[in-house]
C-alpha cells in the first residue's frame, strides 16, 4: 500500500505533464480550427440559440483567441491551476450547451473543432461530444488538484 502511494506520488508530475499537454493540444486544435474561419465560428455559436444576437459575434470571434491563449498557458505551464479552473469551467459550459441543444431537439454539430451548424438529425453526435468533454473535464480537474508538473514555468517561478 505504501509503495503504491509513493509510486503515485512520484508519477504525479508526469501525469500532470501529460494532462497539461493533452489539454494544450485540444485548445490549440479547437482555437486554430476556429480562427481560420471566424464567421463559421460565430455561426456555430448562433445555432445553439442561447445567446442574444448582440453577443453572438463577440463570442464567436473571441472564443478562438481565448482557446489559443489557454493552449499557450498550458503548453508552457504558466498559471496552471488558474488555467485548469478556467478550462474546466469552459468544458462545463460547452457540455451544458450541448445538453440543452439535445434536450430542445436541435440538430447541430457543436463546432468544437471548427465548422459547426445545423445538420441532419441522423448526423448529431451529442453522446460522443459530451463523453469527450467529460474526458477533457477530468484532465482539467486533475490539473486543478495536481498543477505541479514537469517542464513547467510554474515550478521555476516558486
Amino acid at each position: 500500500m505504501l509503495s503504491t502511494r509513493l509510486s503515485l506520488g512520484a508519477s504525479r508530475p508526469w501525469i500532470s505533464l501529460l494532462a497539461r499537454l493533452g489539454l494544450a493540444a485540444t485548445w490549440l486544435w479547437a482555437g486554430w480550427a476556429k480562427i481560420q474561419d471566424p464567421a463559421t465560428s460565430a455561426y456555430a455559436v448562433r445555432v445553439f440559440r442561447i445567446l442574444p444576437e448582440g453577443l453572438i459575434n463577440p463570442v464567436g470571434y473571441g472564443l478562438p483567441a481565448l482557446e489559443l491563449g489557454l493552449a499557450v498557458l498550458l503548453l508552457i505551464g504558466l498559471c496552471t491551476r488558474f488555467t485548469a479552473i478556467f478550462s474546466a469551467a469552459l468544458f462545463l459550459l460547452f457540455m451544458a450547451a450541448i445538453i440543452q441543444a439535445w434536450a430542445r431537439g436541435l440538430s447541430i454539430d457543436c463546432g468544437c473543432f471548427g465548422g459547426g451548424g445545423e445538420v441532419d438529425p441522423a448526423e448529431t453526435q451529442y453522446t460522443k461530444e459530451i463523453l469527450r468533454d467529460i474526458g477533457f473535464l477530468a484532465m482539467s480537474i486533475w490539473l486543478v488538484c495536481c498543477p505541479s508538473s514537469r517542464l513547467s514555468l510554474d515550478v521555476r517561478l516558486r
